[in-house]
């Protein structure tokens, strides 16, 4: 296991940094800088964080070793999230006097679909599951760990997975490109949190989200431009 953290509250600014987002006006929520604010400086303190620490590789669950499991699991994960959501999406939304056209118009749906999978899907899931899971979660779950003395909720830390849970589902830019389809991430969120949390496998994420995308891209796509 890798020495104990030093600057684990980093982690912390991208969620201050959504909060203050939602404070600001309306004006200035709708510029994209301003969305992507949180996401930057995640970065910024991932980068802050990687020079007071090391082992990154091991602290995110990025090892090699991790790579087999990583894909299966994932795999099968992001089958079942992938057809629960395109069921969400295409049946039970409209279902329930939904709009779904506005997909459309994402930048998603913009993107040539050969670029789109799997190129942009792959670089999503990495970065992003790399950002919420990787940096944020496990960061907040080392700092939370030294608070409990049970085995289970040292190794669940369910402060941390809701709070990631939260703050990936109220992403400034996926509320502004997803509208009230944002909700899906809080389940997604919770699954992929814990996920990593029970495995510490972070490809388990990355080709869970990769799949998931995938398979709810593509069912997406055909239904709405056909």
């Amino acid at each position: 296991m890798p020495p104990d953290e030093r600057g684990a509250a980093l982690a912390l600014l991208p969620v201050v940094a959504t909060l203050t987002y939602y404070a600001l006006p309306d004006w200035l929520q709708v510029q994209p800088l301003v969305q992507f604010a949180p996401q930057f400086i995640s970065y910024l303190a991932f980068a802050v964080w990687a020079t007071r620490n090391g082992s990154v590789l091991s602290r995110f669950g990025l090892e090699w070793s991790h790579v087999p499991r990583g894909v299966m699991l994932g795999t099968v994960t992001g089958l079942v999230l992938g057809g629960l959501n395109t069921l969400v999406i295409l049946r039970l939304v409209p279902f329930l006097d939904g709009d779904i056209t506005f997909l459309k118009q994402t930048p998603h749906a913009r993107v040539p679909v050969l670029i789109m999978v799997p190129w942009f899907v792959a670089g999503i899931a990495l970065w992003v599951e790399f950002n919420f899971r990787g940096f944020v979660l496990g960061r907040l779950a080392a700092l939370e760990a030294s608070v409990w003395r049970h085995a289970t909720l040292r190794r669940l830390t369910p402060l941390a997975l809701t709070t990631s849970t939260v703050f990936f589902a109220f992403d400034p830019f996926m509320v502004a490109t997803f509208q009230h389809l944002h909700w899906i991430a809080l389940w997604d969120g919770f699954v992929w949190g814990l996920l990593w949390l029970l495995t510490r496998n972070l490809y388990v994420t990355i080709v869970a989200h990769a799949v998931e995308v995938t398979v709810v891209y593509s069912a997406v796509r055909s239904t709405l431009m056909s």
